[in-house]
């Protein structure tokens, strides 16, 4: 073994020990717990190596040594493999999910889930409108000169809006608008129905045409990505577990978590549902979030994303496993919306 080799060993050693005592680790003890196949002098000198390029730092005289950012990215670059999940695991994750009756629902289960698997803040966001499909939009007759308008994507969302009509409209005319929107939008992409609906108006005719020159501004507001997008959260008391994590204040966090955009951002960056994205401490761009690391994937069909869902938590987190789960959730939650 180089010695290069036998130092990521020393690393992925103290990492491991310090995640899942909370405890500096000392040479004694990594002697004493791994099998390095070295004396603990060696092993000394090697931790100082590590110290040295700023993969592990000494939190007070006399004290062992914990990972430091870098240490944990080195960590997380190296790792061969994620952690598996037990038959037991994947069943319970697939049977919980599949019990969902709709898309809220599949997502609030979802937060509940990762944020027990993980035992992390969970965050799952809503299908983007602009990488969804339209399955259906119905128009539901209220009153004389009032409509529901309801779009129904293919992931299972559903906007709905009520429209003041300038006019008294009849069931006829409704069902013909009805099947007007569903035989122009049905199946289109959402980012290219904006387009569609504006020249709606001009290719109708004379009756349908005041119906629908108000329709489509409603339409247009819906169906336009706007920063409004949803995300669930869950899991936040998982933060408290220990102040050893935040030995400042834990506010920041917080903070940081009550903001909606700054949630959508931490997630929005996923690119692949295979690829899992990992921020730890100052790779964070959000000051209050820099004491923690937040584990990303995107979920969708096949390589098409439709949303993102991740974990939060401190730097001392188990990576393998965390980043395990958050994978093998994101499939799922893809399997099912491809089949509803």
């Amino acid at each position: 073994m180089t010695l290069e080799d036998r130092k990521l060993e020393v690393l992925r050693a103290i990492v491991e020990d310090y995640i899942s005592t909370e405890e500096p680790v000392g040479s004694k003890a990594l002697a004493e717990r791994h099998n390095l196949g070295v004396s603990p002098a060696t092993i000394r000198n090697d931790m100082a190596l590590l110290e040295e390029e700023g993969y592990i730092a000494q939190p007070h005289t006399s004290a062992g040594r914990v990972p430091t950012d870098k240490g944990y990215r080195l960590f997380v670059d190296r790792l061969a493999s994620l952690k598996p999940l037990s038959g037991a695991e994947r069943r319970a994750i697939a049977s919980f999910l599949e019990g969902a009756v709709d898309l809220d629902d599949v997502l609030h289960r979802t937060v509940r889930l990762l944020a027990q698997l993980t035992r992390q803040v969970a965050v799952v966001q809503y299908p983007t409108l602009a990488r969804s499909t339209v399955r259906h939009v119905e128009v539901v007759h209220l009153a004389p000169t009032r409509l529901m308008l309801v779009l129904i994507t293919d992931t299972g969302r559903v906007e709905q809006r009520v429209v003041e009509l300038p006019a008294v409209v009849s069931e006829n005319l409704v069902a013909e608008l009805r099947a007007t929107l569903n035989t122009t939008l049905r199946e289109r992409r959402l980012a290219d129905a904006p387009e569609i609906v504006t020249g709606l108006p001009d290719a109708s005719g004379p009756q349908l045409r005041p119906v629908l020159t108000t329709l489509t501004s409603v339409l247009l507001e819906t169906l336009v990505e706007r920063p409004e997008e949803r995300v669930v959260l869950g899991g936040t008391a998982n933060l408290t577990r220990s102040a050893l994590d935040f030995p400042g204040t834990i506010r920041p966090v917080l903070e940081a978590l009550e903001e909606q955009v700054v949630l959508l951002r931490l997630i929005g960056e996923v690119q692949s549902p295979s690829r899992v994205l990992v921020r730890i401490g100052e790779e964070n761009p959000y000051e209050g979030l820099r004491s923690t690391s937040v584990v990303t994937v995107g979920y969708g069909h096949g390589e098409q994303v439709l949303g993102g869902l991740g974990v939060l938590g401190p730097t001392r987190m188990d990576y393998a496993g965390t980043m395990s789960s958050v994978a093998a959730v994101a499939r799922y939650i893809g399997q099912i919306l491809g089949t509803r």
